[in-house]
C-alpha cells in the first residue's frame, strides 16, 4: 500500500472521529434546561379595559317651556338637594295663580252665604212649625176654620222644602270651593314647574343653555352626576369572566394617573353580555376615590378572582397543543426528558398556566423550549440565565 493511500485513510479516520466526537457532544451530552418552580400565594387576576362612569347621572330640565330668566349653577359647581338651579319667565302663570286664588276666596264667600241661608231657612221652618202646632190646637177647640189650619200646615211644608234646597246649595258651594282649591293647587304646581331644583347632592357636569334661551318642555338644561356613585365600567373577555364575583378586590389604573393604582371592588356584574364583542360588563367602585374625576376617561382594571396557596406555573409558550385546558409539556424525570400530557387549571395575567393533573411524582416541567429536546435524552437542570 502506497504511503499516499495510507495518509488518505488516516485523514478519513481522523475526520470520522472528529465528526463522531462532535455528534456525541452535541446530541448525546445532557441538555441544559430550565424548569418551572412551585410558587406560593399566586394571585389570579382578570384584566378589563373600560372607562370612568357614574351610576347616577341625570340630564334635567323644565317640564314646561319658557324663557330662561335666572341661572344659578354652572359647570363644576357642587349643588345640594333642593338648591334652585334656574328659573323660567312665569308672569303669565303667576297671573293664573292669582286668579285661582281669587276664585277660592269667591267660593269660600259662597259657602258662607249658603250657610247663612241654611240658618235663615231653619229659623223660618221653626216659626212655621210652631204656627202649625198652634192652629191644630185651635182647630181641635173649633176656634178657627179647617182651611186656616191647612194653610199653616202647607206653609210649614214649604219652609221645610226651602231648608232642603238651602242645604243642597251648601253642598254645591262646598263642592265649588273644593274645585277652586284644586284649581289653585294645580296652578301653583305649574308655577313651581318654572323653578328648577337639584334632585340630589350633585356636581354639575354641563350647562347646556344660557340666559334668554326659550326652552322647550323636557329639553335638558343641566347634566348632573352624584359624585359618590362614580365607578369604572370594565369590559372583560367572557373566556376569563367565569370566576368573577361581586365584592372581589380590584385595582384601577387611570390613564391620567400613570403611577398610581386605586383600590376598589366589584360592585355589579351585568347579567347580559355584549353579543358582538363577547365581553362582560363589570362595574368596579373605588374604595378611596380621588376628589376629581373625568367621565369617559380610559381605565385599566385588574380584578383578583382567587389566590392560589401553592401552584406549579408553566409559561404558555412552553406548552404544545394547548386547547384551553390540556396540553403537552416536556418533563425531566430522573435526568431524562419525557413528553407528558397534563391538565391545567388557573391562568395568570402573564400567561402562565397552573398544572392541576398529569405529572408523575418527582417530574419537573421544562419552562423554556429549546433546540435539542428529544424523548429519552438526558437533561441537566439549570437556573434561569445559567449556561
Amino acid at each position: 500500500m502506497s504511503s499516499r493511500l495510507v495518509r488518505l485513510l488516516l485523514a478519513l479516520l481522523a475526520l470520522g472521529a472528529t465528526a463522531l466526537a462532535i455528534f456525541l457532544f452535541v446530541f448525546m451530552r445532557p441538555l441544559p434546561v430550565e424548569v418551572a418552580r412551585p410558587a406560593s400565594q399566586v394571585p389570579i387576576e382578570v384584566f378589563g379595559l373600560g372607562t370612568v362612569e357614574a351610576r347616577i347621572l341625570s340630564e334635567i330640565g323644565f317640564e314646561v317651556g319658557a324663557a330662561l330668566v335666572e341661572l344659578n349653577a354652572d359647570h363644576g359647581d357642587r349643588v345640594r338637594q333642593g338648591d334652585i338651579l334656574a328659573r323660567l319667565h312665569g308672569a303669565e302663570q303667576e297671573a293664573r295663580v292669582a286668579r285661582a286664588r281669587a276664585g277660592v276666596v269667591n267660593a269660600e264667600a259662597a259657602v258662607q252665604r249658603m250657610d247663612a241661608a241654611v240658618g235663615r231657612a231653619e229659623a223660618v221652618l221653626a216659626q212655621r212649625a210652631q204656627t202649625n202646632r198652634r192652629r191644630r190646637e185651635l182647630v181641635a177647640r173649633q176656634a178657627i176654620s179647617i182651611e186656616t189650619a191647612e194653610e199653616a200646615e202647607m206653609e210649614e211644608a214649604v219652609a221645610r222644602a226651602e231648608l232642603a234646597v238651602a242645604s243642597s246649595d251648601v253642598d254645591v258651594a262646598e263642592a265649588a270651593l273644593d274645585d277652586a282649591r284644586a284649581q289653585l293647587q294645580m296652578e301653583q304646581v305649574l308655577l313651581e314647574h318654572h323653578v328648577l331644583k337639584a334632585p340630589y347632592d350633585a356636581i354639575v357636569v354641563a350647562r347646556h343653555r344660557e340666559l334668554g334661551y326659550v326652552l322647550d318642555p323636557g329639553e335638558p338644561l343641566f347634566t348632573l352626576v352624584a359624585p359618590e356613585t362614580v365607578w369604572t365600567l370594565a369590559y372583560v373577555d367572557e373566556a376569563r369572566a367565569g370566576g368573577l364575583r361581586v365584592g372581589q378586590p380590584a385595582l384601577v389604573h387611570l390613564r391620567s394617573r400613570p403611577h398610581e393604582m386605586l383600590q376598589g371592588h366589584v360592585t355589579r356584574i351585568d347579567i347580559e353580555s355584549d353579543r358582538v364583542s363577547e365581553e362582560r360588563r363589570v362595574y368596579v367602585a373605588c374604595d378611596q376615590c380621588p376628589e376629581s374625576f373625568h367621565l369617559g376617561e380610559q381605565a385599566e382594571v385588574f380584578i383578583t378572582t382567587t389566590v392560589l396557596e401553592s401552584a406549579l406555573l408553566v409559561p404558555e409558550i412552553a406548552v404544545e397543543h394547548f386547547d384551553g385546558t390540556r396540553g403537552t409539556v416536556w418533563t425531566v424525570e430522573d435526568g431524562v426528558l419525557h413528553r407528558r400530557a397534563v391538565t391545567f387549571g388557573e391562568r395568570t395575567l402573564d400567561s402562565r398556566l397552573a398544572v392541576s393533573d398529569g405529572l408523575p411524582a418527582g417530574a419537573e416541567v421544562v419552562s423554556t423550549l429549546r433546540p435539542g429536546l428529544r424523548e429519552g435524552r438526558r437533561a441537566r437542570v439549570t437556573e434561569a440565565g445559567a449556561p
